[in-house]
């Protein structure tokens, strides 16, 4: 049986967030499967290395997800570089541990800008890029967008986070509604706790401890996350639209690892 299905080779795919975690894995694992990806991050110093390391079919741009005249660059110079745009993966994200009490509402903004607002401005400037041409004989392309079990459980003392990826999730079904006779497919991915750089600040848990199953719960792995992001980009998923697939490990939320 064939897999060709489940590649990306040949792609133009944008990865928001790629300076790290998962956004770097998901980068490297579809340029190994030979498409072109344009890697983004706040700051040209940490996602030039990304682009580095990957090689001659990956371009860094600076990004701030926030700021929608630094998107519209993004598009433009993905464009430019590569011709056209098939896949953008929407990973930006960013969050703190607080209690709700404590959440000023400018760290709320904050989250909620980067989580939300970015996805919106990504997906709202890609989306004539990613749309089909039936003149010129092109089918549409995939919006992925990362969201979190945090968003569809309830996330104690990350409630800014929360509700933002609750967010992400509804806008996901209802875009795919939206786009869908254009030929755009827009899918979520909601991982668990996920072994990154944020994790191990936050909780002290790193890949080494999750290969070395040395973590008492699930916590799953980048590389995990990296290969659904790649199905919902692939051909595979093609009858998969507007949905939400948890990758969490473990069943509930109540069955990961203590705050």
């Amino acid at each position: 049986m064939t897999t060709d299905q489940f590649g990306v080779t040949g792609k133009i795919a944008i990865v928001t967030g790629a300076s790290s975690g998962i956004g770097r894995v998901v980068a490297e694992r579809f340029a190994e499967d030979g498409a072109n990806v344009v890697v983004c991050s706040r700051e040209q110093d940490n996602v030039d290395p990304v682009a580095e390391a990957i090689g001659e079919n990956a371009f860094a741009v600076e990004c701030d997800v926030t700021d929608r005249k630094a998107v519209d660059s993004l598009v433009s110079a993905t464009i430019s570089e590569f011709g056209g745009l098939d896949v953008l993966v929407n990973n930006a994200g960013a969050s703190f541990m607080a209690g709700f009490d404590d959440i000023s509402p400018n760290g709320w903004r904050k989250v909620v800008d980067i989580n939300l607002t970015g996805t919106y401005h990504c997906t709202q400037a890609a989306g004539e890029a990613l749309k089909k041409d039936s003149e010129g004989g092109r089918t549409g392309g995939s919006v992925i967008n990362i969201a979190s079990v945090a968003g569809q459980q309830g996330s104690p003392y990350m409630s800014h986070y929360g509700s933002a990826k609750a967010g992400v999730i509804n806008l996901t079904r209802s875009l795919a509604f939206e786009w869908a006779g254009s030929g755009v497919r827009v899918n979520c991915v909601a991982p668990g706790f996920v072994a990154t750089e944020g994790l191990e600040s936050q909780m002290g848990i790193s890949a080494d401890d999750v290969k070395r199953e040395e973590v008492e719960r699930r916590v799953g792995l980048c590389e995990e996350i990296a290969d659904v992001v790649q199905f919902l980009a692939s051909p595979a998923s093609s009858y998969v639209v507007g949905e939400t697939i948890t990758a969490a490990g473990v069943p509930d939320i109540m069955e990961s690892p203590e705050l």
